[in-house]
């Protein structure tokens, strides 16, 4: 498996006492440009108060975690005030179903490019989509369609654009770019679309000889943080390996700061936005085997597509992404073997946040960039299995060109050093390592995972739109 969370349960000899700690070889994702923190919920007197954890990634490619604080929320406020009174009142305002053609946007986007400005704010964030609902196709004008809910956007404390009602993340262009060019015209790409932050088996091997080391020769003044600090260096570097996508994008990024928030949360060094209980208040260390570990990773909700019998119409439902999850077990060199099985406190863990997904994605938004992420390949992919492309005579042209329209601009994470925390969990020594995310878009459209449109609801849903006397330098309505 190429993406996944990996934990290493170690335990300590009965002589341990009372003493128990918890290292994390861990992997915060971040640009050096922007901060990725987590802020939810609508612009009231009370949203981005408090710190906003984010984390960035230098020209080395070593990530680094930092803070952004707004304690009162003013800082929010105020941009979300600004940005309201910079947009245009229609595309401010809220919509139910707000509709964005492709095609006529790709011509704007090239147009603008060519005048010398680029796109404007409206076209980098999709007219304020927060969710793609529907795709549509129109061969009457060649109309490729996303239709979602829609608001005015701003951009909080931490870096993230965000809606001024909802505070859910805005679809951007950049992300959507990444997806189109995974899944391009005349083609026929099944990429696999991941990142991976693991330990190396160097570092699991130094980590196994420092714990058999201790348990030799320190058991009668046995430290806590000597501990702390020997796993971690112990560990050393993790490393980061993200495919299907370029490393340098927005959408990469969004991948593995979603990876790395679920871990935090698994092993309870981050409260859920929601109540939910973390892998380690579920888990009986005194169970779980010697050099058992635990793997989990995000993929994305499959059977949750409707197709139009005519092809020409999809439908998004549900929340879009799961957590899964599964056991290993590791070698003294550090190599590790699956055992096709989940112990029932992983299981647990990954039950419970796949249920409360939406609830997260709520208030934490990077889950719903995730999720925007999942459905823009998803909405990709399903334009080049039904030939949409082809049928709108469009071939991606500026979009499909970094040299003309650049997404690739951010430095590629490559290694992290590992963090360790000292918990406390009986008489055990418990060491968690790892992490990913796995997207498989075309799976999706699997004859066997497509949901039936029995009583006609998408394709209804597409001729309730309508493109009559639209002008042409239109691309997005309500």
């Amino acid at each position: 498996m190429l993406s996944r969370l990996r934990c290493k349960f170690t335990f300590s000899p009965a002589w341990f006492r009372v003493v128990g700690t918890l290292a994390l070889a861990l992997l915060c994702l971040q640009t050096s440009q922007l901060v990725f923190g987590q802020v939810g919920g609508a612009v009231d007197d009370t949203q981005g108060a408090g710190l906003s954890s984010g984390v960035a990634v230098d020209a080395d490619g070593v990530l680094r975690r930092f803070a952004a604080n707004d304690p009162t929320g003013q800082l929010s406020r105020q941009r979300a005030q600004e940005s309201l009174a910079s947009l245009d009142s229609d595309i401010a305002k809220s919509s139910k179903l707000r509709k964005v053609s492709l095609t006529r946007l790709a011509r704007l986007v090239k147009q603008a490019i060519d005048e010398g400005h680029g796109p404007d704010e409206a076209m980098k964030h999709l007219a304020g989509l927060t969710r793609i609902q529907y795709v549509f196709y129109y061969p009457e004008t060649q109309d490729i369609v996303l239709a979602g809910p829609a608001e005015g956007w701003f951009e909080d404390a931490s870096g993230r654009v965000i809606g001024l009602e909802s505070g859910q993340p805005i679809l951007e262009l950049q992300d959507l770019v990444v997806a189109l060019r995974a899944f391009p015209p005349a083609e026929k790409t099944n990429p696999l679309v991941f990142c991976s932050i693991d330990a190396t088996p160097e570092g699991l091997t130094r980590m196994q000889q420092f714990l058999d080391k201790i348990g030799r020769t320190f058991y009668n003044d046995i430290n806590e943080q000597f501990i702390v600090d020997g796993l971690r260096e112990s560990l050393g570097m993790q490393v980061i390996s993200l495919g299907g996508i370029s490393a340098n994008t927005h959408f990469a990024q969004v991948m593995v700061e979603a990876d790395y928030r679920m871990k935090l949360i698994g092993i309870g060094l981050e409260e859920p936005p929601v109540r939910l209980q973390s892998y380690v208040a579920l888990a009986n260390f005194a169970s779980i085997a010697k050099n058992a570990m635990c793997r989990w990773w995000f993929v994305p909700d499959y059977q949750r597509i409707k197709v139009s019998e005519d092809g020409m119409a999809a439908e998004f439902v549900g929340t879009g992404v799961k957590l899964v999850g599964e056991d290993e077990v590791v070698a003294g060199n550090g190599g590790r073997q699956q055992t096709g099985t989940q112990n029932r406190a992983s299981r647990k863990f990954t039950e419970g946040f796949t249920k409360k997904y939406a609830e997260i994605a709520q208030r934490s938004p990077v889950y719903g960039q995730l999720r925007n992420c999942v459905d823009m390949l998803v909405a990709a992919a399903f334009l080049q299995k039904y030939d949409l492309y082809t049928q709108a005579g469009w071939d991606l042209a500026t979009l499909g060109d970094e040299s003309i329209y650049p997404v690739e601009t951010l430095n590629a994470p490559q290694q992290v050093a590992s963090a360790v925390n000292s918990v406390w969990k009986g008489r055990q020594l418990a060491t968690p390592i790892g992490g990913g995310v796995q997207i498989r878009p075309q799976t999706a459209l699997d004859e066997s995972n497509l949901l039936a449109d029995d009583e006609g609801s998408v394709q209804s849903a597409r001729n309730e739109v309508s493109l009559d006397d639209l002008p042409a330098d239109t691309w997005w309505w309500d």
